[in-house]
């Protein structure tokens, strides 16, 4: 006599499918917080954004409306008209916010840290093997504009955009996907870092030293300069958490 077997209940999730307008909106807020575009600065048309989605312009002014309501960009008429990526908000009150964020999220961050440490390095090893002459092009401009650049979110763009750079000459989206996630989820903490002449000519002179590497195809030496650089955030990143932490005791 057969046995019946029992089985156990099974519960799933419903799929729950994204509407345009919210996938059109996530992908500009990400990259108004990785600051692929820059305070200040306006987006493209919505007939060009509904021709780089392609999705309809209805879409897009829904996607507008719901970062217009996040305070992320604003619509301006007149001579100027556009719609306008928005200053950050930059009082106590929000920098306390940010600082509660960060310590709520420590122990995923000494996780990210970990993760990145793994990571990055692969990537500069792999860049320096599969690069083409575009991907230097990319990251040797970034370098250019970090050095010209005249605001710290401006700056911090840049140092983005080199990184999605050398992500980029992988060939490999999921390593391109993996370094922005990254970024993104480092962004606050970046944020509290110092805003120097000497903080800035040693992140620069450490990208100087992965381009370098690249170029000449070297990914040993590659995989070292990124790993110094990574080392050298990274102990940055928990000096200033640790001493947050200090202060609030």
């Amino acid at each position: 006599m057969a046995v019946a077997v029992r089985r156990s209940p099974i519960r799933f999730s419903r799929l729950r499918q994204p509407k345009a307008h919210e996938y059109v909106a996530e992908q500009i807020r990400r990259h108004i917080a990785l600051r692929l575009i820059a305070p200040g600065e306006s987006l493209p048309s919505e007939r060009e954004l509904a021709a780089m989605f392609g999705v309809g312009r209805p879409t897009i002014q829904l996607a507008l409306k719901e970062l217009a309501r996040d305070r992320l960009v604003e619509s301006r008429r007149g001579r100027r008209r556009g719609t306008f990526v928005l200053e950050p908000a930059d009082d106590t009150i929000v920098q306390d916010e940010l600082i509660s964020r960060l310590l709520s999220r420590r122990e995923e961050l000494e996780e990210l840290l970990d993760y990145r440490r793994s990571v990055e390095p692969l990537i500069s090893k792999m860049a320096a093997r599969l690069r083409k002459l575009n991907d230097l092009s990319a990251m040797r401009a970034t370098i250019r504009d970090m050095v010209s650049a005249r605001e710290e979110p401006e700056y911090m763009r840049f140092d983005t955009e080199f990184h999605l750079a050398v992500a980029g000459a992988t060939q490999n989206r999921y390593l391109v996907r993996s370094m922005e996630d990254i970024r993104l989820q480092l962004n606050d903490a970046l944020s509290l870092l110092p805003e120097s002449e000497t903080w800035h000519r040693r992140i620069s002179g450490e990208h100087e030293a992965i381009f370098d590497a690249i170029e000449e195809r070297d990914a040993r030496a590659a995989e070292k300069a990124t790993l110094v650089h990574v080392d050298n955030s990274d102990r940055s990143v928990r000096a200033t958490l640790a001493a947050i932490r200090r202060r609030r005791q």
